[in-house]
């Protein structure tokens, strides 16, 4: 087995998870990942590959679904086996930040002299506080790192100096931080490649798949993604990938694009090994309706196979859904509303009405889309607990309207733990109607420890303070919940299991804050360990089932003929 020169580690979010319990709640409910966010970002795959392309062995190891599929598995043996010229952590999402800065720690312990190198949106935004921890020797920022790691690498593999480096936070050896201006900002991402068989050689080559799988059930469910910009047009006021986030973070005034024919490329690279969907990222109207069409057409002549998801950021043209019926066999849609209140809507930074929106859900399902799902949000600004409520009667009557079809999903979750660093509302939080309680990186680690989501969260709003984010959430939950059971849209033991699970949820974090209430914050954990099995469980989903998320898809095992039969060009040479 060849040493890599740069092994890429993604954290969990504790690294002390399996032992501590927490109710994490439904913090992950609407994403492939359990609440430990195990799920890499999809950088991780792209750095790979340019490094792989320029002569680097890299090799990409999930530490956090490791930790989740092998009870036995130990990081602290497991690291200091490890063997590379550099460690890369990721640190993209808050979520993570604990698991992040304790992997470093642990890392640096076992190996002292092997450069640590941070990176991410997140990273970017706390570079200089990063860069203070003694386990930090590198902060790559910016939203397009691979050919900074790529100059790093070379720098640290012939001995040079790195103050030349763009976008580079680094220590010098009297340990002074140093700062080198972030000017790689790409007008485009024409240079960026997804080459997922990358991936799969990578499995052969260090002979672990279970560290390359992006999440915990991924073999079972093997959902891709293709990427079409980074960047964005929209200003959602919470969000550290806007436009105003974007901006402040990164540099970047517009977004960079990716053109529609690389984007069908990523789509054809992962159909070559997997059966199953594969997510578009980014709005395909962001750039403009030519681009749109541009990526219509190249689909329909690439005679793409495997379904796609398509996300959008406002309700699309009405023309694009027959197109993209007649451009692919099979699609879905996300798009997420936030709120049925369209004040609550325009606040957050979406200012469409609710008339367009119905408009796009009959279109598309009229038009053969597989599911439509549809997202909204509890703790936002202008949102009270009862407009959360509301929100869940609208699901209910968007449901049966649209029952026929039964591929309607409407889900709601919490805006949960943490309020992004960047966003309007963390650089101004009293101007929309928040209060933070975490500014730095540490305030945010210390707070994913804390005994339920409730005290993890980093924000109240003038309209709903914890307490009423919490439970308004639960409560909708299961108004949805009860709505698609009487609908026939869920099976009914099914339907009985969530409300079981939000009620069972609900027990638990009352119990947590009587102990709070008697003991304080830093409360014995022991007194609350005869739930901890029940913790444990809740870990995978409260508010829905993760199979309400899922498309149809093959395991990676009944697609292992197609992955060897594409692995036999690349075997000849």
């Amino acid at each position: 087995m060849s040493k890599p020169d740069l092994i890429l580690l993604h954290a969990p979010a504790n690294l002390d998870f399996r032992e501590k319990p927490i109710i994490y709640g439904p913090i992950s409910d609407v994403i492939p990942s359990t609440p430990i966010f195990e799920m890499y970002p999809i950088g991780f795959v792209s750095i790979a590959g340019h490094l792989e392309q320029n002569g680097f062995e890299t090799r990409i190891i999930n530490i956090a679904s490791r930790m989740l599929k092998d009870p036995a598995f130990n990081v602290v043996r497991f690291v200091a086996r490890l063997d590379a010229a550099a460690f890369g952590i990721d640190l993209h999402w808050l979520p993570h930040v604990s698991g992040a800065l304790d992997l470093a720690r642990t890392l640096k312990r076992s190996h002292p002299t092997t450069p640590i190198i941070f990176g991410g949106l997140s990273a970017t935004y706390f570079h200089q506080e990063l860069i203070d921890y003694p386990f930090v020797d590198f902060v790559v920022r910016g939203d397009s790192t691979e050919t900074v790691i790529l100059q790093l690498m070379q720098k640290l593999r012939d001995g040079g100096l790195v103050g030349d480096i763009p976008n580079l936070t680094w220590k010098d050896s009297h340990q002074t931080p140093h700062f080198n201006a972030l000017t790689n900002v790409p007008a485009d991402l024409d240079g960026i490649n997804l080459d997922y068989s990358y991936a799969v050689r990578s499995v052969l080559k260090y002979k672990d798949l279970a560290g390359l799988l992006p999440f915990k059930n991924f073999a079972d469910y093997p959902i891709t993604m293709s990427l079409s910009c980074r960047g964005c047009t929209m200003d959602c006021v919470t969000c550290g990938g806007s436009q105003y986030a974007y901006r402040n973070i990164c540099n970047r005034d517009k977004p960079a694009f990716r053109t529609p024919e690389l984007v069908v490329e990523d789509i054809l690279s992962a159909q070559r090994f997997f059966q199953g969907p594969v997510f578009v990222i980014g709005d395909p109207y962001q750039e403009s309706p030519e681009y749109a069409s541009r990526l219509l057409w190249s689909l329909r002549k690439a005679k793409v196979k495997n379904p796609l998801v398509v996300e959008f950021f406002l309700p699309p043209p009405p023309d694009f859904f027959p197109r993209i019926a007649g451009a692919v066999p099979s699609y879905n849609i996300q798009l997420s509303a936030e709120s049925h209140d369209e004040e609550v809507r325009r606040a957050f930074g979406k200012g469409y009405a609710n008339k367009p929106l119905e408009n796009t859900i009959k279109n598309a399902l009229e038009h053969g889309c597989q599911r439509f799902d549809l997202f909204f949000m509890t703790g936002l600004g202008k949102q009270t607990y009862a407009s959360v409520l509301d929100t869940a009667r609208y699901c209910i009557a968007l449901m049966k309207e649209f029952r026929s079809f039964a591929r309607l999903h409407p889900m709601i979750s919490p805006l949960a733990p943490f309020i992004d660093p960047g966003s309007k509302v963390y650089e101004n939080p009293q101007r929309y109607g928040y209060k933070l309680y975490c500014r730095d990186l540490e305030e945010h680690a210390r707070a994913l420890h804390a005994p339920s989501w409730k005290y993890m969260m980093s924000y109240e709003t003038e309209w709903m303070n914890r307490d009423e984010v919490v439970e308004s959430t639960y409560e909708a939950a299961l108004m949805l919940n009860q709505g698609k059971k009487e609908l026939g849209l869920i099976p009914r033991r099914e339907a009985e299991a969530i409300e079981f699970q939000c009620k069972e949820a609900l027990d638990l974090i009352h119990l947590v804050d009587k102990a709070v209430a008697q003991h304080g914050i830093d409360f014995k954990r022991e007194d609350i360990l005869p739930v901890a099995t029940g913790v444990r469980h809740l870990h995978s989903s409260t508010l829905c089932a993760k199979r309400e998320l899922e498309w149809p898809a093959r395991s990676i095992i009944k697609s292992a003929p197609r992955i060897l039969w594409s692995l036999l060009p690349w075997r000849r040479r």
